[in-house]
């Protein structure tokens, strides 16, 4: 994963806040994925225009306290590609 690359949701996932839930989920038509703090936290990032750098910056902003958090979202978003979550242009 290059910090050029620009994720994108897979079309039949949608993110959203589930408050029964009290978490973000994706939801798809077979079901749903229920997703840590985290894991919404970056996959809310994701909008199709913003590179993995300026995702990185983003969230290191966001939460300063957290080193290495670069490497943690670039090896959470490899995760959601593989689970077919995301895709990259």
């Amino acid at each position: 994963m290059e910090p050029t690359h620009v994720p994108r949701l897979q079309n039949h996932f949608r993110l959203q806040w589930e408050e029964a839930q009290g978490c973000h989920v994706l939801l798809y038509p077979e079901g749903m994925v229920q997703l840590n703090g985290s894991a919404g936290t970056i996959l809310s990032c994701i909008d199709g225009n913003k590179t993995v750098a300026v995702i990185i910056e983003e969230l290191q902003a966001r939460f300063p306290e957290a080193e290495g958090i670069a490497g943690d979202i670039i090896e959470f978003l490899e995760t959601a590609r593989q689970q077919r979550w995301i895709d990259l242009d």
